[in-house]
């Protein structure tokens, strides 16, 4: 069991390695959805996960935490995350790394609605006030009006939905389970749902060599992203860990420009502002309250 504590600062700080990591995850998906789908991106990535925690939780002796409590709740946690995961990486190639990621910082708008119900957190004035200001932030970016519901579009809006319903199911476990326990039901639970699901035809594509690496990068950053995520969550309220998420937007518009050849939108640095506003005004109303 691990002991929570109200840490805003150091959940900030790994929450900076989330970040760099769901980045990092993002690029290397785009150089492998050209030969694998995204069941099969999922199986190989959950199968090295396994493999990586078991590892890691050999050599730091806890690997006597995993354990079938809380199961149920597990296997919520990641058929959620599987379903939104799925749908992110198929938005990935259908619509631009910035508009993808502000759909998915919807997240800490339907936490703070959600989580006085399931986390017991309070919703105050100035954290709704955060909340709405974000979302307002993020139509700004996203400009859904302009774009139309295209194929794209409603995946990157369903998968936030799901990964709301991953977070608050992270959190509950971050009371009774530990790190190692969570990581290691997220990766074997996907890896059976990744197998199923990419070999339901019973053909899996093995990567080439050029896409393998890029195969690897997705295990690892995705396995640290969620490992960062967890342990964010352990320090803080899950309405305040998700809007440090909001940092990625400028990343994610310099790394399309740079890379991707996607057109810089004045909308995106607008939205961006507001957003990051709407981040800081959360994070001062959840130390006024511990105050």
């Amino acid at each position: 069991m691990q002991t929570f504590a109200n840490n805003p600062i150091k959940a900030g700080i790994w929450m900076m390695g989330s970040v760099l990591s769901f980045t990092l995850m993002a690029v290397a998906g785009r150089q492998v959805l050209h030969e694998l789908d995204t069941f099969e991106v999922m199986a190989y990535r959950s199968i090295m996960g396994v493999f990586v925690v078991l590892v890691i939780a050999k050599a730091s002796g806890t690997i006597n935490e995993i354990n079938i409590q809380q199961l149920r709740l597990h296997l919520t946690r990641n058929i959620t995350h599987f379903v939104g995961q799925n749908l992110w990486f198929f938005a990935l190639n259908a619509i631009t790394l910035a508009q993808l990621f502000a759909f998915e910082f919807s997240v800490p708008v339907w936490v703070a609605l959600f989580a006085p119900f399931f986390l017991s957190e309070k919703l105050t004035l100035k954290r709704f006030m955060a909340a709405s200001i974000g979302f307002i932030g993020i139509l700004i970016v996203a400009r859904p009006d302009e774009i139309g519901l295209t194929p794209g579009i409603l995946a990157a809006a369903l998968c936030a939905i799901c990964f709301t319903g991953t977070g608050i199911a992270t959190k509950l476990l971050t009371r009774k389970q530990s790190i190692t326990c969570i990581l290691f039901w997220l990766t074997m639970m996907q890896t059976i749902f990744g197998v199923i699901c990419a070999g339901y035809d019973f053909q899996i594509t093995v990567p080439s060599k050029s896409t393998l690496p890029w195969v690897v990068v997705i295990g690892f950053a995705g396995l640290t992203a969620h490992f960062c995520i967890t342990r964010a969550l352990q320090l803080a309220d899950a309405m305040v860990v998700y809007p440090m998420d909001f940092v990625r937007l400028p990343i994610a518009t310099a790394i399309g420009v740079l890379f991707f050849d996607e057109p810089i939108q004045i909308f995106v640095f607008i939205g961006a502002i507001i957003i990051l506003g709407a981040n800081f005004l959360n994070i001062m109303s959840s130390r006024n309250t511990q105050t």
